[in-house]
């Protein structure tokens, strides 16, 4: 995506959201979408198989022992 086209959504989104956002501050969060669009773009293009990379399961972590009296052991 080129950047008119991203400062075109970035003044787009803020202004749906009534967001205030003085030119200054829009360029920035231009280019923070323009360097992430190109890290986007090399994840994009690595040669990584679905086994490559596995997704990692939810495991919740035990509750801590507690005391007769509540308190922590």
């Amino acid at each position: 995506m080129d950047e008119a086209k991203i400062a075109a959504y970035v003044g787009s989104t803020a202004a749906v959201l009534g967001l205030p956002l003085p030119p200054e501050r829009a360029a920035r969060v231009v280019a923070h979408l323009q360097r992430t669009a190109a890290l986007a773009a090399l994840l994009d293009a690595a040669p990584l198989a679905p086994h490559g990379e596995p997704a990692e399961i939810y495991s919740p972590a035990a509750f801590p022992p507690i005391d007769d009296e509540g308190g922590l052991l």
